[in-house]
């Protein structure tokens, strides 16, 4: 982490802070999405329990995702406390800055992500 500076350190923690800010909001919103489906009898047209259920469908892929990027942005955050952001967690070199300003939760280097 020695090639970051405090305000790199500082900038790109903010980032990852904002991030997961953004992402518990959606997460709250895909929560909505992922409850029961309820049959509507009276529902006719495009607000049938086909499209409820796709939606829901939707939201299951969503919120794995969601999760995914939720397991990233605190491991880089526990790295970030650790001193050990920034370090390649494959080859243990260098993860360039401009790369960790693009994707501030990348956990290895260009070359080891390929």
């Amino acid at each position: 982490m020695d090639h970051l500076t405090e305000t790199h350190i500082t900038e790109l923690r903010a980032e990852l802070e904002r991030q997961l800010v953004k992402l518990e909001k959606s997460m709250t919103v895909t929560d909505e999405a992922l409850k029961t489906v309820e049959l509507d009898q009276g529902a006719v047209g495009r607000l049938s329990r086909m499209d409820s259920l796709q939606n829901q469908s939707m939201a299951k892929n969503l919120r794995e995702r969601e999760l995914v990027s939720l397991a990233l942005i605190q491991e880089a955050l526990r790295r970030l406390d650790n001193d050990t952001y920034g370090v390649c967690t494959e080859c243990g070199g260098r993860i360039v800055t401009e790369r960790l300003f693009v994707f501030p939760e990348s956990a290895t280097c260009a070359s080891c992500s390929d």
